[in-house]
């Protein structure tokens, strides 16, 4: 794997090559990609590592997060470089971030702002919340009560807040990575459903092989300062322009039927599935097929696979699907379900 080929996410195949030819003439007559553009991104990931090391996926997660304008939903233990992740991404892209700590006091006021009493103009004024920033880090998410999560709905999906009846909206590039414990729920509110759908993908973080912990230690046993980002090297590869030029050239990757089709089949097979009481949604499956297209992208064609669909699958449609009670109490993984429903569908040629 070269340098700026991109790892798959976590539980996903690898890529296939990016000089795979396109199957028809259909294919090539996408419109042309900016090659330099598209460098740059695959760069991207290379400049976070910089800084963290050993969590690929989750890296490589948050790329396709920012080509496709959805938000992410990040899954690991303390300690494991979620926030030095988000930090990093910023200071590459040289965007604003934000970290928010969600705490159960927590009012939706104080992610999205309030009218606040101005004494110099004896008048109500609107003084912005967090959430008006480009990467906003949503740390432990289910320690807020349901009403202040739902504070984020209409910021990830409208892209704008509404206070006192006026939308105000949100910088672009706007990306919510939120931060979940897996192993401690006392104190905690589930994210429901509906707004758990709104994450275009989840990233599991891990906790790292030995050989990883051991440079991550020889790294700051050498001095690295995780507030110090700059004394690492690292710095901005990615403009705001070039993010949104490359925005654009993932929207137009082709997407031949047949494999819109087998999208639209996968999906369709988890609500069949008799160890899921909820399957993919249609939100879940256009989730899907812009994933892939961010995938394809970034391994160097102009048009999707269905290897492409089948490596961003588990990141994509895994927060989307609820197992049955039956398979809980067996111990049955979501993981092991999409593998299946992904190995039952036929493969269209």
């Amino acid at each position: 794997m070269t340098e700026n080929t991109p790892r798959a996410p976590e539980g996903a195949v690898p890529p296939p090559p990016a000089e795979t030819p396109a199957a028809d003439a259909s294919q090539t007559s996408a419109p042309a990609v900016d090659v330099d553009v598209r460098g740059q991104l695959q760069g991207l990931a290379t400049e976070v590592h910089k800084a963290v090391v050993g969590q690929d996926a989750a890296v490589t997660s948050l790329v396709v997060a920012l080509l496709c304008r959805g938000h992410v939903l990040l899954e690991g233990v303390p300690g494991v470089a979620k926030t030095l992740l988000v930090r990093s991404l910023a200071e590459a892209l040289d965007v604003r971030m934000r970290r928010v700590q969600f705490t159960p006091d927590m009012m939706p006021g104080d992610i999205t702002g309030s009218l606040v009493y101005d004494n110099n103009t004896s008048d109500l004024v609107f003084r912005e919340g967090p959430v008006f920033t480009n990467l906003l880090l949503a740390d432990e998410i289910n320690r807020t009560p349901p009403k202040t999560q739902s504070a984020l709905l209409e910021a990830m999906e409208e892209r704008q807040v509404t206070v006192d009846g006026t939308g105000r909206p949100l910088p672009d590039p706007f990306l919510v990575i939120a931060t979940q414990n897996p192993i401690e729920f006392d104190g905690t509110y589930t994210l429901p459903e509906a707004q758990l759908d709104r994450f275009l993908l989840k990233a599991v973080m891990p906790l790292p092989e030995r050989e990883v912990e051991v440079d991550v230690l020889r790294r700051h046993a050498g001095g690295f300062d995780t507030t110090d980002l700059a004394a690492m090297g690292l710095g901005p590869v990615v403009d705001v322009p070039m993010l949104q030029r490359a925005q654009q050239d993932v929207a137009q990757i082709a997407a031949e039927d047949p494999v819109v089709q087998y999208i639209v089949d996968v999906c369709r097979a988890t609500r069949r599935s008799p160890s899921l009481t909820l399957g993919v949604s249609p939100r879940g499956a256009i989730s899907l097929l812009r994933t892939s297209r961010a995938w394809a992208y970034l391994s160097g064609r102009d048009f999707i696979t269905p290897d492409d669909v089948k490596t961003m699958a588990p990141s994509t449609l895994s927060h989307r699907v609820r197992l049955t009670t039956e398979a809980e109490l067996e111990g049955t993984q979501v993981e092991s379900v999409l593998a299946a429903t992904l190995a039952s569908v036929p493969v269209p040629r």
